[in-house]
């Protein structure tokens, strides 16, 4: 389901008559008219409401001898709210832009001349910046902790800090043979 057929479901669900039209049909196919006394509408009320139901694909119709009968078309319903909220967005490259443009402010704040001004105080903001650092080390290389101080403090003079947050933030793994920075690690998650 695409980003706009989940915001006409959710659109036309938010009514209360078509919620109960569709708990109607989850127990059995119906007919307007049946529906319309089920539920205390008119046969025209209900009609307009199933036209918006099955506009958005929630109801599907049926011909039956006489009557056009209604019926709950599960699989546009099945779908749950987290893998809707999880589908790829419209917006996601939009977004990703915005993401970026923010990194770049961020480090152009903080980095001047490839040094470190200060080690930001806000979580997420440091986070930006030790991703950035974290790029001097190679991956799957160790690193004795001598090493390590000599590379942090090419960007600042508090290097134990950013050693230990590097470490926290678990882009620096650490044992007692030395350091490493590991190829798991999602950067670009702040």
């Amino acid at each position: 389901m695409t980003e706009n057929e989940a915001l006409a479901l959710f659109k036309c669900l938010a009514d209360k008559s078509r919620l109960q039209i569709l708990k109607s049909l989850s127990r059995e196919d119906m007919y307007v008219e049946r529906l319309a006394e089920r539920l205390g509408l008119t046969a025209p009320t209900v009609s307009f409401h199933l036209k918006k139901l099955s506009d958005v694909g929630a109801v599907r119709s049926y011909k039956t001898q006489y009557y056009t009968m209604y019926a709950l078309q599960e699989e546009t319903l099945r779908p749950s709210m987290l893998s809707l909220i999880q589908a790829d967005s419209s917006e996601a490259a939009l977004q990703a832009q915005r993401d970026e443009a923010y990194r770049q402010k961020v480090l152009s704040s903080f980095l001047v001349y490839g040094k470190l001004k200060s080690i930001p105080t806000q979580k997420k903001k440091e986070r930006i910046v030790l991703e950035e650092l974290v790029k001097a080390f190679e991956y799957d290389r160790l690193y004795a902790e001598r090493e390590v101080n000599i590379l942090l403090a090419d960007y600042h003079d508090d290097f134990c800090t950013l050693r230990r947050d590097m470490v926290g933030e678990g882009l620096l793994c650490r044992d007692q043979r030395g350091y490493w920075r590991p190829k798991e690690v999602q950067e670009g998650k702040a």
